[in-house]
């Protein structure tokens, strides 16, 4: 248990360390976060995307609408029923997520660069460890 919750801790703080980089990318936390579900998961109805970031749909509308509005999305009629929209990111909207992560990488990297040697692969072997855990996560 001592471990998890060691973990739990390190994982909020790096987080948000490096998620200050984000400002950098004009856009607010939740914008990214939503822009993020349609990136790496495809177009979704606002009601998918709501459920995603686990928001309410009249949230999720504020937050589409933002989007749209800085030309990271589109939406248009769903295909399957007309009275549905679908949102789906534009490459202008993966670009600005791929910056955002070049600066979370780069800001982490240069924090990194502090540790020994045998710090760092100590390191890469945890997250070896945590990457296979999450793969069997059920």
């Amino acid at each position: 248990m001592l471990v998890a919750d060691r973990l739990h801790s390190a994982a909020i703080h790096l987080l948000r360390r490096v998620r200050k980089q984000d400002v950098k990318t004009g856009e607010g936390p939740a914008r990214l976060s939503a822009l993020s579900v349609l990136v790496f998961g495809g177009p979704k109805t606002l009601k998918e995307l709501a459920a995603a970031e686990q928001v309410k749909p009249p949230t999720m509308s504020r937050i589409v609408a933002g989007l749209k509005r800085s030309h990271l999305v589109q939406i248009a009629a769903d295909p399957e029923d007309a009275r549905r929209m679908r949102i789906t990111a534009i490459p202008k909207g993966a670009r600005l997520l791929q910056k955002g992560r070049e600066l979370r990488i780069a800001d982490l990297t240069s924090q990194l660069e502090r540790l020994s040697a045998d710090e760092l692969s100590q390191l890469a072997d945890a997250v070896e460890i945590l990457q296979r855990l999450l793969k069997e996560w059920c």
